[in-house]
């Protein structure tokens, strides 16, 4: 009898210690705008796999995909004012909220996807993240998202071929300057509109990655894509200050680490899917992928890189540092 009551009462214990390790875990809520087949959730979802493995369970990251708590900006609001835990956004969406994160967004700043997969994880990443300290949020990884290009029902082979074209952008300055450096009429619209206005023709095209093409069926209403490639425009997964700061060390390491693993995991599941959506692209939805020779553009926006450079000694020595990284030319 007494053996059977001891065992109880260990069951008991053992419970009572179950449930009071479940009370004390912590779930992160995470916010994205993208379909949940998107390589970002994947990506994210392997990171919330690995926080919860490296913490045996007391933090935990829950993901919420398609906008569900909000847009990419009212994500990052809440996020900056406490109500919301962490949010994947972008650089462009970003620089609204941290001017330094213009730097990310300049045209033609790197020379191939090994330049720009250097500096997402290199100082000056750590330097961006650091800079919106006191901002309510604080930067933990770049996502690499692909590198931007015109859509349209037309060729842009030439930025003449921009000329009285209203270009859907992102609500950031540097999209919206670089548009207009190349002729276009740039015409901020969220992301989740787009489709309709261009089917509509309240925009004559668009600019984006081509998952954009496969992922939300872009490529049913816009049917050629020139090549610019004038971005490679990192995603930006951050996490609210209040919260991080709530966090003890162990846990804030632990999301460090599975974030800086996760971008190399999301690395190789973007550039696969994103070869796989181009022969969607083309084979499914009758997308014509044309090439597009570059120096013209460049020349055209060239002017935005010495503009941010001259805005702080900070800005210039990030874009310098940045330009210092690329491989020598041949």
């Amino acid at each position: 009898m007494f053996h059977k009551a001891k065992i109880a009462g260990v069951a008991l214990t053992s419970a009572l210690l179950l449930s009071t390790a479940f009370a004390n875990a912590k779930t992160l809520r995470v916010s994205h705008n993208l379909p949940t087949d998107n390589p970002a959730h994947v990506s994210l979802q392997h990171m919330a796999d690995r926080v919860e493995e490296l913490t045996d369970g007391d933090l935990k990251m829950r993901i919420f995909a398609n906008a569900q708590l909000g847009t990419q900006r009212e994500s990052v609001e809440l996020v900056q004012n406490g109500l919301l835990d962490m949010a994947r956004s972008n650089a462009a969406e970003m620089e609204a909220f941290e001017p330094t994160y213009s730097i990310m967004n300049l045209p033609f700043l790197f020379q191939d996807e090994d330049h720009y997969y250097k500096v997402l994880t290199s100082d000056v990443a750590d330097e961006i993240f650091k800079a919106s300290e006191g901002k309510g949020f604080r930067g933990l990884a770049f996502m690499v998202d692909g590198t931007r290009s015109f859509y349209a029902n037309k060729e842009i082979k030439t930025p003449d071929d921009l000329k009285g074209m209203k270009i859907r952008v992102q609500p950031s300055p540097s999209a919206i300057r670089m548009v207009e450096l190349l002729g276009g009429a740039p015409t901020p619209i969220a992301f989740g509109e787009l489709y309709s206005a261009l089917q509509q023709g309240v925009v004559d095209g668009a600019e984006n990655n081509p998952q954009a093409l496969v992922d939300v069926r872009h490529g049913e209403v816009a049917k050629v894509y020139s090549k610019s490639e004038h971005n490679m425009i990192p995603g930006v997964l951050i996490i609210s200050e209040q919260v991080w700061d709530s966090l003890p060390e162990d846990q804030q390491k632990a999301l460090q680490q599975a974030s800086r693993e996760m971008m190399d995991f999301h690395r190789g599941v973007y550039n696969k899917q994103t070869e796989e959506a181009i022969q969607k692209a083309k084979n499914d939805l009758g997308v014509k992928f044309i090439e597009v020779e570059k120096g013209p553009f460049v020349e055209k926006v060239l002017p935005m890189h010495d503009e941010l450079a001259k805005q702080s000694p900070q800005m210039g020595d990030l874009i310098k540092r940045i330009k210092d990284m690329a491989p020598a030319q041949q």
